[in-house]
């Protein structure tokens, strides 16, 4: 997440896609793209769908509930129940079921989140039994800066606020890039992304430090995986096995990727497992990353050697073999936005037009923009222009995608 900045409206171009994912072409220079498709790698990772007629997609944004204090982060439970979960940067844990905010919090953290800087309540996850057994995983900054991952157990509207179960804590550096997004994969592992811990072009160097698990995605089994039990695991958890770094010979064990400055909102398509992750920039460059769902883990995603495709710092003499990095599938730079915000596919049943098209945003700009894959290429178009500050993308049940305003309200995404 980026600190507030104006709402900027120049109308340009937007710079995207200069490799595929990883393992495509490396180390080439990001094209601007005129909603022309860009070539894919010869033997692409994955075999795409049918693209859909992004050029003819019109979007627009129906709110669903406002008033909202600061929020970060809006999704289903995948328990049919037809709930959206938001979550407050302060420590609430709100409710809405058709169009209504519950007259009590879900969860209530405010005694134990720190909200200085980019800190705060920032990830919410509910694994993929969660109506059977009502657990549930909270990723929040304590009152002493550290990144904390935390399981309650829940009944019915309201959250049992003494069964936490802290099963991960990091220590950050600075109050700003702690990351701090969880999501289940379709392997039943939590993943959750921390940022470089911080300051200005990680001094620490965390994005390159295969020890630290700082400015990398982690992947865990928490008990949620198909055959595992939270009952023999104890109050943490495991490393899974097919971990890039489980030896730990090379790196720290729970790591699936790294070289990531502030990861802000990843998720995996519900269709295919393709897992999509926006990273915030430094000084120029936002990107979105793609990793395939054949991936075994391990990418490098550059920074802070690469911010993007580009050399950080600027003017850096570029010595590393390229080969060793996974670069970005979309990258645009500043000023045609300063902060992205990751979104996702949607899978929903209400608006076929949109089916496969990967939807992002930019947080200080609130521009919305349009991706879609295909056998010929892979084309990017501005969806909308918004007064929005687009701090966070969601799903429902039913695949049906959400975007929340920071300023308070969390609006549906329609196609017209």
């Amino acid at each position: 997440m980026a600190g507030v900045g104006s709402m900027l409206r120049a109308v340009l171009v937007v710079v995207v896609v200069s490799a595929l994912a990883a393992g495509c072409a490396r180390g080439a220079d990001p094209v601007v793209v005129d909603q022309q498709p860009q070539p894919l790698p010869a033997e692409p990772t994955t075999t795409p769908e049918p693209a859909p007629d992004l050029a003819g997609l019109e979007i627009a944004f129906e709110p669903v509930a406002e008033g909202f204090s600061q929020p970060l982060l809006v999704l289903g439970a995948g328990d049919s129940s037809g709930r959206l979960f938001v979550a407050e940067k302060g420590g609430l844990l709100q409710i809405i079921r058709d169009g209504e905010v519950a007259p009590e919090p879900y969860l209530d953290l405010t005694d134990s989140v720190s909200t200085e800087s980019e800190r705060g309540l920032l990830g919410v996850a509910f694994p993929p039994d969660f109506a059977g057994h009502g657990r549930f995983y909270v990723s929040y900054t304590d009152s002493g800066g550290s990144s904390v991952i935390s399981r309650f157990l829940a009944s019915g509207n309201v959250a049992d606020r003494s069964s936490e179960q802290k099963l991960l804590r990091v220590t950050q550096p600075y109050a700003n890039h702690n990351g701090g997004h969880i999501v289940f994969g379709p392997d039943g592992y939590l993943y959750t992304s921390l940022g470089d811990g911080g300051s200005g072009g990680d001094p620490m160097g965390n994005g390159q430090d295969l020890p630290t698990p700082l400015g990398a995605m982690l992947r865990l089994d928490v008990g949620e995986a198909p055959g595992r039990s939270t009952e023999t695991d104890g109050n943490g958890y495991t490393v899974p096995a097919d971990n890039p770094f489980a030896d730990g010979e090379e790196g720290l064990p729970e790591i699936w990727s790294y070289g990531l400055r502030n990861p802000w909102r990843f998720s995996f398509d519900r269709e295919s497992g393709d897992l999509w992750i926006g990273d915030v920039g430094q000084n120029a460059v936002e990107e979105i990353n793609f990793q395939p769902a054949s991936s075994r883990g391990g990418e490098n995603w550059g920074w802070n050697l690469f911010e993007g495709t580009s050399a950080y710092p600027e003017g850096r003499t570029v010595t590393e073999d390229q080969n060793d990095f996974a670069w970005p599938i979309v990258e645009y730079r500043h000023p045609i936005g300063r902060s992205v915000t990751g979104g996702y596919v949607y899978r929903g049943a209400e608006f076929p037009q949109m089916v496969g098209v990967y939807l992002y945003g930019d947080y200080v700009t609130g521009r919305v923009w349009g991706l879609v894959r295909s056998a010929n290429g892979a084309e990017n178009r501005e969806l909308a222009e918004t007064d929005m500050q687009v701090v966070s993308f969601g799903e429902d049940d039913e695949g049906e995608l959400y975007v929340v305003d920071f300023g308070g309200t969390v609006y549906r995404i329609v196609a017209r």
